[in-house]
């Protein structure tokens, strides 16, 4: 069975997609599986330049079908920030850090301004060179205050109007139906089964 290398390291992301591609004919794998160290350095201001970069090299160093994504948040009363930055927002270390910086920053506005989406692209890259991107969005609103003990980043204050509901508080079943990231790996997936 051929390997699918999905090139992370988050392991919150990684719990997503091992789910979320589980039923694929391929054996996936990861770099920490793998024993691989790679640093791919993000230096655009494109989720979708982001996602082929890694995806790429990281095909093209270990010859492997490589699946990468950079996704973000966008909030619309802060003009898209922290966007294709959102993992390094602030330059701070930790999801509560960066959750609660951006807390401060929507402080006084009203709640039908406080609209926002997740936003991911993922690139999957062969070792030739061939390359193929999906994307996913997801649309809602920055909650007053965090809610909800699953999930990462900032699913904690990432409210969905028509559950009632942060991301945090959902199941991992009930994320992987509607997130950004799920229906970008949905596309990807029917583009990965159509192959075999």
């Amino acid at each position: 069975m051929r390997k699918l290398l999905i090139a992370t390291n988050n392991k919150g992301k990684l719990a997503e997609y091992l789910e979320l591609l589980k039923d694929l004919p391929f054996e996936l794998t990861w770099p920490e599986k793998e024993g691989l160290k790679l640093k791919v350095e993000e230096k655009t201001g494109s989720y979708q330049e982001n996602a082929i970069a890694k995806a790429v090299t990281w095909a093209k160093a270990t010859g492997l079908i490589t699946l990468a994504d950079d996704s973000g948040l966008e909030v619309d009363a802060l003009g898209g920030a922290p966007g294709p930055v959102s993992a390094r927002y602030g330059g701070l270390e930790t999801d509560r850090e960066r959750y609660e910086l951006l807390l401060k920053k929507m402080e006084g506005i009203p709640w039908p301004r406080r609209t926002a989406r997740f936003r991911c692209v993922i690139a999957i890259a062969y070792p030739d060179g061939e390359v193929h991107t999906f994307e996913g969005v997801m649309e809602g609103l920055i909650a007053l205050e965090p809610k909800g003990e699953h999930g990462f980043g900032y699913d904690p204050v990432f409210f969905l109007p028509e559950l009632g509901k942060t991301v945090a508080q959902l199941t991992l079943e009930e994320k992987n139906r509607l997130s950004h990231r799920a229906q970008a790996a949905r596309k990807a997936r029917d583009f990965l089964l159509s192959l075999s």
